[in-house]
């Protein structure tokens, strides 16, 4: 299903071809020092990728969240995308949606211990991090890998599944946004939206297909869906919770997401009849878009409900005017990702050995380690550490 959903403009390529030479031209002006990328004393994750389009970075980000949470003081800074303000802000409880973008605010309504901060300088935004709270362990940057003032400890491109960027073409024929040569940036490139039953020999094509350097490594992950949740208390019909409940019903999938393909293919197997009523990505809803959705649904024949993202709840939960019968058949489908070919534990290992290798408390107790007599008794067991290289 690789190229599923590319198409390329044949037309647009003359103007993809002087697209490609200004990117070329920026990143080279990075490569030879001209314009500076800054290291951090301070772990930094950053994950993005190369395209235009969602390739799932947000529940990437919390894969990461949940694998450090609990043994780092985690920090997690996003620029905020289409926010209603400007600068720097750290997240409080009181924080709204429009202040730091809809992906910021869902993370930190899930993970609300968490640090969560938005920022369109990213440098600046990690040294307010860091002077506001000297005890973070690590910080993980939301949509970052073409942020090159920052060179990351670890630098993870994620590679849509449907629309490999080996297959793609410059914008504005296709969505990539730099050249394929990006990707050699990376030091974890992750296939993302794979089919679960993903056959060996297609796992062995894309890997020589990628064409990855001996320094990158190369996984793969699909989608896992969560127990439907309603979005407003008064919702009618809370007994609902695993998808396989819903045979039988028509679902209005709602959605303001970059690719919402995906989940429309994994929902049509599962119900009687879907409506996709799709809207672009961090869509704003408008009181005519509320009619709309209030009007179609009301046309759908019982039984019925209607399903979104949690990206799309987070902008739904504002939007006045949803009819009550609306209200009371909308439901928000939790997305995870999870690591296929049982490679879970080694993308873990090497995430977590960074983090223990590199966190400022290590690197204390390294110096004072290094000042003891050699022949000091002193032992004790140290994560194994990866290595990865200076981008």
């Amino acid at each position: 299903m690789e190229g599923d959903f590319i198409k390329i403009n044949k037309w647009l390529l003359p103007l993809s071809w002087l697209y490609g030479i200004a990117s070329n031209f920026r990143n080279t002006l990075f490569n030879i020092g001209v314009l500076k990328s800054r290291s951090f004393d301070v772990p930094v994750i950053a994950v993005g990728n190369i395209t235009v389009g969602g390739s799932g970075k947000t529940p990437h980000v919390e894969y990461l969240i949940r694998l450090l949470k609990d043994s780092f003081h985690t920090a997690v800074l996003s620029r905020g995308y289409k926010r209603k303000s400007k600068g720097f802000i750290q997240a409080t409880k009181t924080t709204t949606m429009p202040e730091i973008g809809d992906e910021p605010y869902q993370m930190k309504q899930k993970y609300p211990d968490v640090i969560v901060a938005v920022d369109k300088d990213r440098c600046h935004g990690i040294d307010t991090l860091v002077e506001n709270d000297k005890k973070i362990d690590v910080i993980l940057l939301d949509d970052a890998f073409q942020h090159r003032y920052v060179k990351p400890g670890i630098n993870i491109l994620l590679v849509d599944y449907h629309r490999l960027i080996i297959y793609d073409e410059l914008l504005p024929a296709g969505r990539l946004r730099e050249p394929l040569s990006g990707k050699d940036r990376a030091d974890i490139v992750i296939v993302t939206k794979c089919p679960k039953d993903l056959k060996p020999m297609e796992y062995r094509v894309i890997t020589k297909a990628m064409n990855l350097y001996p320094y990158q490594q190369l996984f793969f992950s699909s989608i896992e869906y969560g127990d439907l949740q309603p979005l407003f208390t008064e919702a009618t019909h809370s007994s609902y919770a695993a998808l396989e409940q819903l045979k039988g019903h028509h679902v209005l999938l709602l959605t303001g997401i970059a690719s919402p393909q995906q989940m429309t293919h994994d929902l049509e197997p599962l119900i009687s009849q879907l409506t996709p009523l799709t809207f672009s990505d961090h869509h704003v809803f408008t009181p005519k878009d509320v009619e709309l959705i209030n009007s179609t649904f009301a046309a759908i024949a019982e039984p019925k409900l209607i399903i979104t993202t949690e990206k799309d709840a987070t902008r739904l939960r504002l939007v006045e005017g949803l009819s009550e019968e609306v209200r009371n058949h909308l439901y928000v489908l939790p997305i995870n990702v999870c690591i296929l070919q049982e490679q879970a534990e080694v993308f873990n290992q090497q995430v977590i050995d960074y983090v223990h290798k590199n966190s400022r408390n290590s690197i204390l107790v390294k110096r004072k380690d290094d000042h003891k007599p050699k022949n000091s008794n002193h032992s004790g067991n140290r994560p194994r550490t990866i290595s990865f290289r200076n981008n």
